[in-house]
């Protein structure tokens, strides 16, 4: 089949952009845990858990908002670098500095708040049900995921995009008769004002139940054909279509339990060595933190793995519904050289940070389907 070829000069900056943002990973990650760890051996900890003199909930409230914004403060220039010149700089955002500080604001708002209510009600559990808490906690976080993933598309992402019906009949037409064939209803097609701060292409199906719908970037449908929309959209249908929500839902959890449970044993450990009142006290949540972020890192490498597999199994269900691996190629090369992705990024490069399989191997999978057919 004719193939659309990788820009050499936008692959030599996607290879240059990669390597910073790893480096700063890394970096971040040090910071994080230098923070935490000096908050946790230094007695600042204990200290401010001292200060704030007030009953459980009031006390872990006050204590997560001063220790969120000590560390905005000292991650500001890194988050500056990484979030505001680094994108402008390699032609990845088009954001004027002060809507990239409103959201910002908007961002962290929405983190204190979100971040207060879990943790609180964590400290509650760990107070009235010291045994079980993880448990109660584990449910309760669930929860919380699965009632924001219905509610994502019309309560957080207004706060950040403008969102309206997709402008094009036609397109609209074929993407509505696309899920009606793969059987998953949706509210309607949208398009979203991407370009007011990105280059980036993207498009997506969002929400659950009422809340799901087709959401189209204006990068995306500035650029793209038709049907190369189509084979992303079909991509992202499957997903639905092989029940990767419920899929991901379920291992996520499973890790997450997994994850307050070990929390669980350290904390008990923990009470006589660092001097703590007990599981309770709001002095060892930079332990907690430690201990879930440790854990996450770990098993980033299996979880990394298993979104490649469904991935690939999304790419192979675009391929079969829509038959254009012609369309499916293009809009690969396209997307990749539009959002600076590496083609071929090393082994250790996909293991640690690839949710999605390289263009190299998407476009491998397209190639055989145009030689062998249906898979």
């Amino acid at each position: 089949m004719s193939e659309q070829a990788l820009d050499p000069q936008r692959q030599e900056k996607a290879r240059e952009y990669a390597g910073i943002t790893r480096r700063l990973f890394f970096v971040n990650l040090a910071l994080g845990a230098v923070f935490l760890l000096v908050l946790l051996f230094s007695g600042l900890s204990s200290g401010l858990r001292n200060l704030l003199d007030f009953p459980q909930s009031a006390r872990v409230a006050l204590y997560l908002l001063i220790v969120m914004v000590s560390y905005g403060i000292v991650s500001a220039p890194l988050d500056f670098y990484s979030g505001y010149i680094l994108p402008h700089r390699y032609g990845l955002s088009c954001q004027s500095l002060r809507s990239w500080l409103a959201d910002e604001a908007k961002g962290g708002i929405l983190a204190l708040a979100l971040g207060t209510g879990l943790v609180v009600v964590i400290y509650l559990c760990l107070q009235e049900f010291p045994q079980t808490w993880w448990l109660l906690a584990f449910a309760f976080v669930v929860l919380v995921s699965v009632v924001l993933s219905n509610l994502a598309p019309v309560l957080i992402l207004p706060l950040f995009f403008k969102t309206r019906p997709l402008d094009d009949p036609e397109l609209r037409k074929r993407l509505l008769g696309l899920a009606e064939r793969s059987q998953t209803k949706i509210r309607d097609v949208f398009q979203i004002n991407f370009s007011s701060k990105t280059t980036a292409g993207n498009a997506m199906l969002m929400g659950w139940g009422n809340t799901r719908r087709i959401v189209i970037g204006d990068t995306m449908l500035q650029r793209y054909a038709p049907e190369e929309i189509e084979v992303v959209m079909a991509h992202e249908l499957g997903h639905h279509r092989h029940g990767d929500i419920v899929r991901l839902i379920v291992v996520q959890s499973a890790l997450m339990l997994l994850g307050f449970y070990l929390v669980n044993l350290v904390l008990n450990r923990a009470v006589s060595g660092l001097n703590l009142e007990g599981v309770s006290d709001v002095a060892a949540l930079p332990l907690l933190a430690l201990v879930l972020a440790s854990f996450t890192l770990v098993l980033s490498p299996l979880a990394n793995a298993y979104n490649r597999h469904l991935e690939e199994a999304a790419d192979r269900f675009s391929l079969n519904a829509t038959a254009n691996p012609e369309a499916f190629a293009t809009m690969l090369t396209k997307l990749t050289d539009q959002n600076l992705s590496e083609s071929e990024p090393s082994k250790w490069s996909e293991l640690l940070f690839y949710d999605h399989p390289p263009y190299s191997k998407r476009l491998e999978l397209a190639r055989r389907y145009r030689k062998e057919g249906k898979r």
